[in-house]
């Protein structure tokens, strides 16, 4: 039939379209699915810094004294103390954490994860705007490409023979998951 080459056609030529797409959502999809166990978009590099340990007093004495043998760029935006003895500082993007009786300071900079955070930056759609354009074309593209997939087999593995157990089956997982998580 003529509707099948078509469809075969369009399959392949819409699914090389989208598969770099794909590769995107997917590896994003991960990324984000795991925000509980570490940030997708940064990294936070910690530098541990020794110094002569300074006296315990007033706060901003303090501040500008760790800021001095820190080698600190200018007063900090913040400054607060949870002890007598530390002093966290508080500056555009990162900190530092000084324990001025200790003279050990950790300084927390937070860096991208440029290719990742990109990626997330497209698939949460914060662009908005023409993007969610892109993005809704993309799902029209993927749904264009799960029916005419299951469309392209012939004979025992076709859709009205092996592959409706398949369908049903990527049916009941979520299902499943639906049932499970909201109801019971």
């Amino acid at each position: 039939m003529k509707w099948r080459r078509w469809n075969v056609a369009l399959h392949r030529d819409v699914g090389y379209t989208v598969a770099a797409l794909t590769v995107v959502y997917a590896v994003s999809g991960v990324a984000v699915n795991h925000t509980a166990d570490w940030n997708p978009n940064y990294r936070v590099t910690r530098e541990e810094r020794h110094f002569t340990p300074i006296a315990v007093g007033e706060r901003d004495p303090m501040v500008a004294e760790l800021v001095k043998v820190l080698d600190l760029p200018g007063p900090p935006k913040e400054a607060f103390r949870s002890r007598p003895e530390v002093v966290e500082l508080f500056y555009d993007g990162w900190s530092v954490r000084a324990d001025a009786t200790e003279g050990v300071a950790t300084v927390e900079r937070p860096r991208d994860r440029p290719v990742l955070r990109d990626f997330n930056f497209l698939h949460l759609n914060h662009p908005k705007g023409a993007w969610t354009f892109v993005a809704d074309l993309y799902a029209a593209a993927l749904v264009f490409m799960a029916g005419s997939g299951v469309l392209i087999a012939r004979g025992r593995r076709s859709l009205t023979r092996r592959g409706k157990w398949w369908v049903m089956a990527g049916i009941a997982v979520p299902a499943a998951f639906v049932v499970v998580l909201r109801y019971l």
